[in-house]
């Protein structure tokens, strides 16, 4: 059995029936206060109040006193003619800041406005902090379902491609919920052979298998009261799958190897790049599993269909970087047009990484497209300019074209309508002519230096100028 979280305190029986199914409805464990007589840790939780007609006033102060040491913390929802409302809603009260009034007659949605409100004044501060990185269309649409989806208990299922953040918006959920001050565990799925997954699930109890030294907990015990994120559920292995839904169905299990039923209060969030319908349609994934899990489905957008949230991502990973002691790195604008037309295969943790390495290779520095890892570059204009440039070094003149003006001539010296900043734009056309010399030599200083016209010393004095010693060897 699961327990009871939201305590109904109501002496209108037809306003019990209604608020009992809308708290179902919404994903909480109501139980009327008139049905409780006590309250044990093993059958309830309490996360919220809901408080309306009070017929018998000494029979309410009973059921209130039920909350116990939450009653301190919880969210009160108060029926607009509860008599407590006056109580409850003062200047004075410590509940005042908790509280929320309800209309009747009363509709599911108004109550769960109700509240999320709350839950974000609770918040306070920390909300906009932990929001998770974006300001595109799709992600303030991410963002959205956070906040909406966090202050209940519903199982949610993260889809999206491999390094879209999936853990990170499992965590932000978790943070904005009221079991944020207790434990968030994640577990992957598919890092873990099938024969140790039930154990590092479920426990186990000493001696159940070899190597069992020792009695040991599983996920599901460390989460107790906050949240398991199922990473990569979409690996889990059949009969672990079997498993996996009976403790959703019933909120219990045993460890293995033992014999006692333990019960549990856990929020599941899971999450998978794969296709669950098709794996279904395949047989390799429950139908039954994926609707327990499929509550409310959340899907990341790929990096390719957010770009426009490139520069505020490199500046949160700058600001990780800086924390742990590394210097941030600029992108110039060129650099920034070839990461626009790059693929990112693996969206958004490649990014990350690729910054990251950015921020070893030129640290404070700003990094040029021609810095860029080869991937990276793309096939922008001025690096085919720069190609066709290398070709007229490569055969010492250029035959004539019919204006007379040879075409990478004039696209050397043609100015953008915008203006350029000159040094800027010569500095990286020399790289970009230095690195393809290097590349087209194999890297052989001295050979790059006679293709290019110049003495050994001097390209070696420019490699370091613009520390392309450092990024060849990377």
């Amino acid at each position: 059995m699961q327990k009871f979280d939201f305590l109904v305190i109501e002496s209108d029986e037809a306003r019990v029936d209604f608020v009992l199914s809308a708290l179902h409805f919404l994903g909480y464990r109501p139980q009327h206060g008139a049905a409780c007589g006590e309250v044990d840790e093993s059958t309830h939780a309490w996360r919220a109040v809901y408080i309306g007609s009070v017929a018998d006033a000494a029979e309410a102060e009973r059921q209130f006193a039920l909350l116990g040491a939450a009653a301190s913390h919880v969210p009160v929802l108060l029926a607009g003619d509860s008599p407590w409302v006056e109580r409850f809603s003062t200047a004075s009260s410590p509940f005042a800041a908790r509280m929320a009034t309800l209309e009747f007659p009363l509709r599911y949605e108004k109550m769960a406005e109700a509240m999320r409100n709350i839950y974000a004044r609770l918040l306070g501060g920390q909300s906009g902090a932990l929001r998770f990185v974006g300001n595109s269309a799709p992600m303030i649409r991410v963002n959205g379902l956070i906040r909406q989806v966090a202050p209940f208990d519903s199982t949610v299922l993260v889809l999206g491609e491999s390094g879209t953040g999936k853990e990170m918006v499992a965590r932000a959920i978790h943070e904005h919920s009221p079991r944020r001050d207790k434990p968030f565990v994640a577990i992957n799925c598919g890092a873990i052979p099938a024969e140790l997954l039930e154990s590092e699930l479920f426990g186990h109890e000493k001696g159940s298998f070899t190597g069992a030294i020792s009695a040991r907990k599983g996920r599901f015990e460390m989460a107790e009261g906050g949240t398991l994120f199922l990473d990569e559920v979409g690996d889990m292995s059949l009969p672990m799958q079997v498993k996996l839904l009976r403790v959703l169905q019933e909120r219990a299990y045993e460890r293995v190897g033992g014999s006692k039923t333990l019960r549990c209060d856990v929020r599941i969030i899971a999450a998978t790049h794969r296709n669950l319908e098709e794996s279904i349609a395949s047989d390799r994934f429950r139908e039954d599993l994926f609707y327990r899990l499929s509550v409310f489905p959340l899907e990341l957008p790929s990096l390719r269909e957010r770009l426009d949230d490139l520069p505020v991502l490199i500046g949160e990973f700058n600001q990780r970087l800086a924390r742990r002691g590394l210097g941030v790195v600029r992108f110039s604008a060129g650099a920034m047009q070839a990461l626009r037309a790059h693929a990112w295969p693996g969206n958004v943790r490649e990014l990350s990484n690729l910054v990251e390495r950015m921020a070893i290779l030129f640290p404070h520095g700003e990094v040029r497209g021609s810095d860029l890892p080869k991937k990276y570059r793309g096939q922008q204009a001025v690096d085919e300019v720069h190609g066709a440039a290398l070709l007229a070094l490569m055969d010492d003149e250029l035959p004539p074209c019919e204006t007379g003006v040879h075409p990478v001539a004039e696209a050397l010296r043609t100015l953008p309508e915008q203006g350029l900043d000159l040094k800027d734009h010569l500095a990286d056309i020399e790289v970009g002519l230095i690195r393809q010399a290097l590349d087209v030599t194999g890297g052989v200083v001295a050979h790059a230096a006679r293709l290019l016209h110049m003495q050994r010393t001097t390209l070696v004095e420019k490699l370091r100028k613009y520390g392309l010693q450092n990024s060849l060897a990377a």
